[in-house]
């Protein structure tokens, strides 16, 4: 299917499983086929309606308010055999899925709240009648685990070669009864899981293999440790909603600001530290119906009014100015409230190298990586803001020959201005070619020796990587960046364009430094990507999600050479689960006369989890030990 997601609306999930559910086995089997075919005719839009020709005689109308269709209803089909038609069906599978929106954030202040309290979807911000956090899963909740379970396992089995409309329905329809049944952190992970089953089926340029496998891990993690009550339920259970603290006062001072970037949303993210050294955001994110337009929305987000309170300046302004707020409300991940009994005026900010921000770059390199690599262990929602970025000094070194050839930017990591830390790969936060951020790191790769503060996000990988946010000038550089004073000695990279003149004052000192990027002063090398044989096993898991269990059939001499190769390394775990893979993939269940029976696919999925599951944790381990300079 070649269908623009921009010319279609939105559609709920749980519209999605019950339409194709109404659907006849045999009409079912052709649901993929007819998708197909309806992604080739024009769409019309008119107001709240969207209307397609399917023929000379049909029209199938789409109606959507606020571009999102909310119900069964909403699809009108003018066939014969409507409304259990092949067409409606194909319209809502290829209809972006639409996020689920629990309501309004409360406008009035928010009551305080016990660690025991479930959020609610309420718009009053009450407590709604969710079991009490210590409760074990009810009968009615156990059952849509299982359903959700068998579902996840299902679309793992068939792989997303295999995982066509009525498999995603499915998956859709027990994700809805999860929700139902006050499940909603699995409920949100199949969710997630579909959306990015339909990517790596269209081929959208945003679908990454890496996304899908780790989707399904969480999905199969979670179902799981519900099923078997290896973990507390109340944190797998989730929350409708994220709950809104009070707390009070805050003088916050910008860091720095983002694009943000999806298939379906655009805009811009502003990041701000309190006099506490917490970090919070101030999100500016909307719907964008044309992807052609949508990364010049998110830069011209940079643009619009913070809204917080009466505060009269862009993102832009305050990643280098301060907030006065009175009356803040702030999230478990950070965000803030925008409620209407908040107060928020425009205060004076804060340089990079002054107290609270100077802070954040005090703490080691491999203490900052530490604790982002723990967050990753934390639902989502619970990750305190920003445990992911890293607030480093580097010098650059230049471009070296990366994986393929590729030239990528080097930089050392230093603390108070001293040389020895380890050499890590700075890559763009963004890969969209319309955002700055790739043009940015290619200047900055014509000043090797210039010295940077940077913020960057982590790339787990078993060496040293950043995805470079926003640059500065470190303590007593020597050769600061040329920039005007309004820019508050700071870019950030993803909403502003570097020009050769901002790097003028930084030439000579480039000119003289010692180090390069493909031979180190201190006669250590550029890092490299070989390490141990992890691809092996990861390859395998990767391969099982795009093609099936079936992918892990190849000869024995295959898996012999994998075998071999891991037991060589030390790694006889990852051998042992690889073959304990491969056993349950051929492991189909046949009756008495040889034939093929329904398998639930349950010891399969339980071996590729914890397969997935362990290539994560080492991952994990490797990442760490080469930051630590142990890698």
């Amino acid at each position: 299917m070649t269908a623009r997601t921009s010319d279609w609306p939105g559609v709920r999930p749980e519209v999605v499983a019950e339409v194709v559910a109404g659907l006849s086995a045999r009409l079912q089997k052709r649901l993929d086929g007819a998708a197909a075919k309806l992604a080739e005719r024009p769409v019309a839009r008119e107001g709240d309606e969207w209307r397609v020709e399917v023929d000379e005689e049909t029209v199938l109308v789409l109606h959507a308010p606020g571009g999102v269709v909310a119900a069964e209803a909403g699809v009108r089909c003018g066939c014969l055999l409507a409304p259990a038609c092949v067409h409606r069906a194909a319209a809502v599978t290829l209809c972006p899925l639409a996020e689920v929106e629990p309501g309004p954030e409360p406008e009035q202040e928010p009551e305080p709240r016990s660690d025991t309290d479930g959020a609610s979807g309420e718009p009053n911000g009450r407590p709604a009648a969710d079991p009490i956090a210590g409760d074990p899963l009810t009968a009615v909740e156990l059952a849509a685990v299982r359903h959700l379970h068998r579902a996840a396992a299902a679309v793992l089995a068939a792989g997303v070669s295999g995982a066509g409309a009525v498999s995603q329905a499915e998956l859709l329809r027990a994700a809805h009864r999860a929700r139902l049944a006050g499940l909603h952190r699995p409920a949100a992970a199949a969710v997630t899981v579909a959306t990015r089953v339909r990517a790596a089926r269209s081929g959208t340029p945003d679908h990454r293999l890496v996304d899908l496998v780790a989707g399904l891990r969480e999905l199969l993690g979670l179902t799981t440790a519900l099923a078997t009550g290896t973990a507390p339920v109340a944190e797998l259970r989730g929350t409708a909603r994220q709950a809104y603290r009070e707390e009070g006062g805050l003088r916050l001072y910008g860091l720095f600001a983002e694009p943000v970037l999806t298939a379906t949303h655009a805009g811009a993210v502003s990041w701000a530290v309190d006099a506490d050294g917490r970090l919070s955001t101030i999100a500016e994110v909307m719907p964008h119906d044309d992807a052609a337009a949508a990364a010049p929305q998110a830069v011209g987000a940079g643009n619009r009014t913070v809204r917080l309170g009466d505060a009269a300046l862009s993102h832009r302004e305050f990643s280098r100015a301060g907030l006065a707020v009175q009356g803040a409300t702030r999230s478990g991940g950070g965000r803030l409230g925008a409620g209407a009994s908040v107060r928020a005026v425009r205060a004076t900010g804060a340089a990079w190298t002054a107290e609270p921000a100077a802070r954040l770059w005090s703490e080691p390199a491999s203490a900052q990586v530490a604790r982002a690599l723990a967050a990753q262990e934390l639902p989502y929602e619970s990750r305190p803001a920003g445990s992911d970025l890293l607030f480093l000094d580097v010098t650059l070194l230049g471009t070296a020959p990366g994986p393929g050839g590729a030239p990528q930017l080097l930089a050392r990591c230093t603390a108070s201005g001293a040389q020895g830390g380890p050499v890590i790969v700075l890559r763009p936060a963004h890969e969209h070619p319309d955002l700055p951020f790739r043009a940015n790191l290619a200047l900055l790769a014509t000043a090797p020796g210039l010295r940077l503060r940077v913020i960057g996000r982590l790339e787990r990988a078993d060496r040293p990587e950043l995805r470079l946010l926003a640059i500065g000038t470190p303590p007593a550089a020597p050769d600061p960046l040329a920039l005007s004073a309004d820019r508050a000695g700071r870019v950030n990279l993803g909403l502003e364009r570097l020009q050769t003149a901002d790097l003028a004052a930084s030439a000579t000192a480039s000119a003289t430094v010692g180090e390069s990027a493909d031979g180190l002063e201190d006669g250590s090398a550029a890092p490299t990507p070989y390490g141990p044989p992890v691809h092996v096993l990861g390859r395998r898991v990767e391969q099982t999600v795009t093609t099936g269990r079936h992918a892990l059939a190849p000869s024995e001499a295959s898996a012999a050479a994998d075998r071999g190769l891991l037991r060589a390394a030390g790694l006889a775990t990852a051998a042992e689960l690889l073959d304990g893979l491969r056993a349950s993939a051929a492991n189909q269940q046949r009756d008495v006369f040889g034939r093929s029976v329904t398998d639930d696919h349950e010891d399969f999925a339980t071996a590729w989890l914890t397969a997935a599951s362990y290539t994560e944790e080492l991952a994990t381990a490797l990442c760490a030990s080469a930051w630590s300079g142990e890698g």
